[in-house]
């Protein structure tokens, strides 16, 4: 199965969520469920199965020196890390509840106009030891990386711990 083949529940038959249809869902969770990702401007631009790309314009998120807000830079890239997990579980059928419990962010370069946050799925051993102890204790934590670069140059370097716990219901 291809990875952006996400499969639905059981109990909806054998219907399969294509990878346009995942990144839809996710673009409503953000635009309805978190609503600084609609005040931002959150798109989601782009899923391969390895890396979930959001993108922001700058206007609207930008400060004093015309150059991208940190705070702005920081929740897309929160949010980049938040949705890659959220579209991980949704190709595994699993229900969860995501947060973030830690970050820091590095900002390098300034940001000075539109930007993208890519954050990169983790290795197939990682995704494993995810679902391994989710399957023992209905939780677990992921560190993610995110990055946002100002045309070929690394600008905003993300690192956050995730925790994932099962829905009971």
């Amino acid at each position: 199965m291809h990875p952006c083949a996400v499969p639905l529940s059981p109990t909806t038959g054998s219907h399969t969520m294509t990878c346009k249809d995942s990144l839809r869902a996710l673009q409503e969770i953000l635009a309805t469920g978190i609503p600084l990702a609609k005040h931002l401007g959150v798109t989601v631009e782009a899923y391969d199965g390895a890396c979930l790309t959001l993108t922001a314009p700058i206007a609207g998120n930008s400060n004093y020196h015309d150059t991208a807000f940190a705070g702005s830079l920081n929740a897309v890239t929160t949010l980049a890390g938040w949705g890659l997990l959220w579209l991980v579980l949704t190709e595994t059928d699993l229900a969860a509840r995501i947060v973030i419990q830690e970050s820091i962010i590095s900002y390098r370069k300034p940001v000075t106009r539109n930007f993208s946050a890519r954050c990169y799925k983790p290795t197939p051993r990682r995704i494993a030891q995810l679902f391994s102890a989710l399957k023992r204790k209905g939780k677990a934590r992921l560190e993610l990386a995110a990055e946002i670069c100002e045309g070929e140059e690394l600008a905003v370097l993300f690192k956050g711990q995730y925790v994932v716990q099962l829905n009971t219901a």
